[in-house]
């Protein structure tokens, strides 16, 4: 799957020099981050006006609708997760009222999806990385600080400043024991 700053979105297969589908043209919003889901089946597209989009993988057109297309954050959708079975997604990224990680319901009518949203990181998130085994959401933001939330409980329980500059990159050990943050500097 290749995104460019162009805005398309093309799927590809290993054996073969031609792309299978053509998930966006070039002349949208630069991708910001994409992700297939755990079972392979649906592909997400975040974008930089703020836009996630939902495609089922196994299409047979060139250039498939989303089945799903909402504005998560006014500004800019930076980054997303899909939780569980694809049902639970969550956002982070930057709106004007700093509600800047957010969880959505993709089984719901779009507006009435919002779950919940968590008013935190000054001037937006930009990484956001899901723990499943502790059911967490950890996120970086634009002024360094990580924020660690409980998704069952819908609450932060962590912030500290991990970074002077802005957080880019947020990894997890496979036992969810400890996490890595990246940044600017």
């Amino acid at each position: 799957l290749t995104g460019a700053q162009d805005g398309s979105v093309r799927m590809f297969e290993w054996t073969r020099p031609q792309q299978l589908v053509c998930f966006r043209q070039a002349g949208n919003a630069r991708v910001t981050r994409m992700y297939f889901n755990a079972q392979g089946n649906k592909v997400g597209v975040a974008d930089g006006e703020g836009f996630l989009s939902i495609w089922q993988v196994n299409q047979t057109t060139s250039n498939p609708k989303p089945y799903l297309s909402w504005q998560c954050h006014s500004k800019t959708t930076s980054d997303f997760a899909f939780i569980t079975s694809s049902s639970l997604v969550a956002t982070s990224g930057q709106s004007n009222d700093n509600r800047n990680v957010c969880l959505w319901d993709t089984l719901v009518s779009s507006g009435n999806s919002l779950i919940h949203a968590f008013t935190c990181h000054d001037h937006g998130a930009t990484v956001l990385q899901y723990a499943p085994k502790h059911q967490l959401l950890i996120s970086g933001g634009r002024k360094g600080y990580i924020c660690i939330f409980d998704i069952r409980q819908r609450q932060i329980l962590f912030t500290f400043q991990a970074h002077e500059s802005a957080v880019k990159a947020l990894a997890l050990d496979p036992s969810e024991d400890y996490f890595v943050t990246g940044s600017a500097e």
